[in-house]
């Protein structure tokens, strides 16, 4: 049986800084990625997608963005980062890795099955597999009779296939606003939200927000262990969203009060025939390799710890939790922060363990 001494759970943003971090720590990580290449899910978001942060805050620990640093870099250059910033890590990445099940054995250690059988034992594990595997459908009244194309923005690329088409939009963050922006060109599309959208100016003073976020010292707050409900963050505009909602191109309503067949009924009463229903409704963690780990995660799945750290097992440590720390946590801006805690904790849980 191969036996390492640290193992991450994903190959994308989240776990390369995890990574990043073990190495500076004087560990020996191995990454398992269960795709063919370590960038995450970065390589299957919609094609339009930017970052709303600029490249010098968007890079991970250890390598700049590069290029322009005030510019706001597209998906596929964030792809193509990732790509760089994997081939120079000095830690083993196993691509086509799936973990099945993970246990411990007496003593501590962890017991990794991978799909297919194989497994090998670690002394520490991050789980950084991120959430975008497990997007987040709210039980919306008649979404299951619904008979037009239903989908969530996780499964949206562009607006090509939906040219002419009544389209709905369910959601109120970035993504959602982006998305139905985008689509409202060529559809006649409407943003439903249980309440209006809130927005947050993109640049104050002639900086972009995040450099204010920066210096004032909010962006790495620990206010994650305050929160038990993630707040939901406002949309970053630099005026064009507001101004095209409020010019009702895309138009916005509140959430509608029924699907029935290929129909929508509105809180007004108006009911009228709609081609497609897209959800950019968030995802939520996805860590079904840890249910039979005892105490990891609750009783919905959700992770059980404390800035990272598991609350039952000083060997597990959670990267890239939405406000699991702080704003910026599973973000390429904050996730570095976290993952060198964490990093910090398992390597010193390492020492205690050989002692």
């Amino acid at each position: 049986m191969e036996h390492v001494e640290a193992v991450v759970i994903g190959g994308g943003q989240s776990g390369l800084a995890a990574a990043h971090a073990l190495v500076r720590a004087g560990l020996k990580p191995v990454v398992l990625e269960a795709s063919d290449r370590a960038a995450g899910s970065w390589p299957h978001y919609y094609d339009s997608l930017t970052l709303f942060s600029p490249a010098r805050f968007s890079a991970l620990p250890g390598l700049p963005f590069g290029g322009d640093p005030d510019r706001y870099p597209h998906r596929d250059e964030v792809v193509a980062y990732l790509d760089r910033y994997a081939a120079r890590l000095d830690a083993e990445i196993r691509t086509g890795h799936r973990p099945a099940r993970i246990t411990t054995e007496a003593g501590g250690a962890f017991w990794i099955e991978l799909e297919g059988g194989t497994a090998l034992t670690a002394g520490a594990l991050v789980a950084a597999s991120g959430s975008f595997a497990n997007p987040y459908r709210p039980a919306l009244p008649g979404l299951g009779s619904f008979t037009g194309r239903l989908l969530h923005v996780a499964d949206y690329r562009s607006p090509d296939a939906f040219a002419g088409q009544r389209v709905v939009v369910v959601g109120a963050g970035n993504s959602a606003v982006q998305v139905v922006a985008e689509l409202a060109r060529t559809s006649h599309t409407t943003l439903a939200t249980r309440a209006p959208v809130k927005f947050a100016r993109q640049h104050l003073l002639g900086r972009d927000l995040h450099f204010w976020l920066t210096r004032t010292g909010l962006d790495a707050a620990p206010l994650g262990r305050l929160l038990r409900t993630p707040p939901a963050q406002p949309v970053l505009d630099d005026g064009r969203y507001r101004a095209a909602l409020a010019a009702g191109t895309p138009e916005r309503r509140p959430v509608f009060t029924g699907l029935d067949g290929d129909t929508a009924t509105w809180g007004d009463g108006t009911v009228e025939e709609v081609d497609a229903v897209i959800l950019a409704t968030g995802y939520r963690p996805h860590l079904p390799y840890l249910a039979n780990l005892d105490g990891a995660l609750d009783t919905a799945g959700r992770p059980r710890h404390r800035d990272g750290a598991s609350l039952a097992n000083p060997g597990l440590a959670f990267v890239g939790l939405e406000w699991q720390r702080s704003l910026p946590s599973n973000t390429l801006r904050g996730v570095g922060r976290d993952a060198h805690r964490a990093a910090r904790r398992l390597a010193a849980h390492l020492a205690r363990a050989r002692r």
